[in-house]
Parts: structure tokens; C-alpha cells; sequence
């Protein structure tokens, strides 16, 4: 199964590094953009360059290309235990083939799409030299297009994230982050919305959400017996049209059912 839950880990913290390589994050993300001030940013960097090693791999989230900590960030890249970068602000082809140029050539990159030339130059980014998958920073993109809502107000953005990962050939994207730390219904929701409309994880920002996201992420019980359901039914009467509970299966139906247990299987 591709990786779901993505934890960020503040770089100016090491106390929380192993802490967070202990939980079941598929991912750990530690982080010299946001969540460092802009004081501590080059302690930070430091400070993460001692603390990597192959033991852990981690994924590093540089600061953004126009920035001027990126090209000291890029070193930090070439050490053991950097698993995969996260260039934040992506917004430009351009940007990607030069840090793809930059990284060794078996590591990944996620590419957050979080301003509105981001979003909409989505199909480039996705189909930029070694990148993983896209990532959606909705937070960012919402200050800077002044789009005040969180949900329906973003499902054209969240839907070309999508939809560009897709035709890119690329894992699906990340949801972004849910604020709410203590809130789980709200984070149950958020995780819910995020796969209905396609996306294969999201960003994390506490250790406590990291198991609602994965668990959000596997099919519904519910889709996992209609699946079986379908299974059986073709089993019994072939792959061609068939009647499943009183309705019509065919074959891209069918295809969605194999794909349901593929995952519950993996």
C-alpha cells in the first residue's frame, strides 16, 4: 500500500525526531520551513544534519526555491538517512528539474501545490523528473487566493491536484493538514472528504492523528463487503454484466471491487 499518513516534525526540535520515527507515520517529515522560525533556521539545518542517519530515513521539507536558505538546504539532501524531499511553493517546472538535478538519483519529491500558480500549473508539477507525488498545502492556498472556506470552496484546487496526479501517472496526492489537534470527529471528516474526492494521504502535524489517517484511508467496511460481493458473483457467473443486491455490475465495477481487496490485501 502507498505511505498515508506524512508526520511533520518541527527541525528545530530534536527532542522529537525519534519520537516521531516511533510511531506508525509512514512517512516522517522533519521540517525546516514553517514550522522554523526564520532566526533558527540555519541551527535548524545543522542541527538536522547531525541527527540523520540511514538508521531513520526521513523525508526533509527545504524551504522554497525563491527562498534564501534553499541552496544551503540542498546539502543537507546528499547525507544518509534523506529517504525524500518536500519542496514547498511549488509552482514551476523549472524548479523541480533543477532541485531532481541536485538530490541523488534513487530520491523522491513531494511537490506541495499551496499558491494559485501551483494549483493551476498542477499537470506540470506532476509530471516533473523524480516526483512522487503532489501534495495540496490548502492553508497556504487559501491566503493566497483569499478564499475564506475550507471545504466546497476548495474542491476545484483539490480536484486538479487530483486529477493531474492521475494523468501524470503519479501516486495520488496529500490532503492537507487538519488544524484541529484534539478534535478526531473533525479529523475523521477531513480524512473521509479526502478520499472520496480521491486523494491516497494526507500531512500530518501531531503524533495523534497519524492512526485516524491511516485508518481513513483503507476502504469502509462496508465497500470491503460489497467487494467481496462482487467477487463472488463473478466467481459464480462470470465477468460480464451481472445482478449483485439488485443492481447491475460491469466491468469497470468490477475492476473497482479488485482494487478494493487489493489494498485491504496489501
Amino acid at each position: 500500500m502507498a505511505p498515508r499518513s506524512y508526520l511533520f516534525v518541527p527541525g528545530n526540535r530534536p527532542d522529537r525526531f525519534a519520537k516521531a520515527c516511533d510511531t506508525e507515520a509512514d512517512v516522517v517529515i522533519i521540517d525546516l520551513e514553517d514550522a522554523v522560525p526564520t532566526e533558527e533556521k540555519p541551527s535548524a539545518r545543522d542541527t538536522v544534519a547531525s541527527w540523520l542517519s540511514a538508521a531513520h530515513p526521513v523525508y526533509i521539507r527545504i524551504n522554497a526555491a525563491d527562498t534564501e536558505w534553499f541552496q544551503d538546504d540542498l546539502a543537507i539532501l546528499q547525507l544518509p538517512g534523506v529517504a525524500g524531499v518536500v519542496l514547498p511553493k511549488a509552482e514551476k517546472q523549472s524548479q523541480v528539474a533543477m532541485l531532481a538535478s541536485r538530490i541523488p538519483g534513487d530520491m523522491r519529491i513531494v511537490l506541495i501545490a499551496e499558491t494559485a500558480l501551483g494549483v493551476w500549473n498542477a499537470l506540470e508539477l506532476a509530471s516533473a523528473p523524480k516526483v512522487e507525488r503532489l501534495g495540496f498545502g490548502s492553508i497556504d492556498f487559501r491566503l493566497d487566493t483569499n478564499i475564506i472556506g475550507e471545504y466546497e470552496e476548495l474542491l476545484y484546487a483539490r480536484s486538479r491536484v487530483v486529477l493531474a496526479s492521475r494523468v501524470a501517472g503519479i501516486l495520488a496526492p496529500l490532503d492537507g493538514v487538519t488544524t484541529a489537534i484534539e478534535d478526531a470527529d473533525l479529523l475523521a471528516a477531513d480524512v473521509q472528504m479526502a478520499r472520496l474526492l480521491g486523494f491516497g494521504g494526507k500531512f500530518c502535524i501531531h503524533p495523534k492523528q497519524v492512526a485516524a489517517v491511516n485508518k481513513g484511508f483503507r476502504p469502509l467496511e462496508s465497500e470491503i463487503a460489497w467487494a467481496k460481493s462482487v467477487i463472488e458473483a463473478v466467481g459464480l457467473m462470470g465477468e460480464g454484466a451481472i445482478r449483485v443486491d439488485g443492481k447491475m455490475i460491469d466491468r469497470p465495477m468490477i475492476e473497482q471491487a479488485k482494487k478494493i481487496l487489493e489494498i485491504v490485501n496489501d
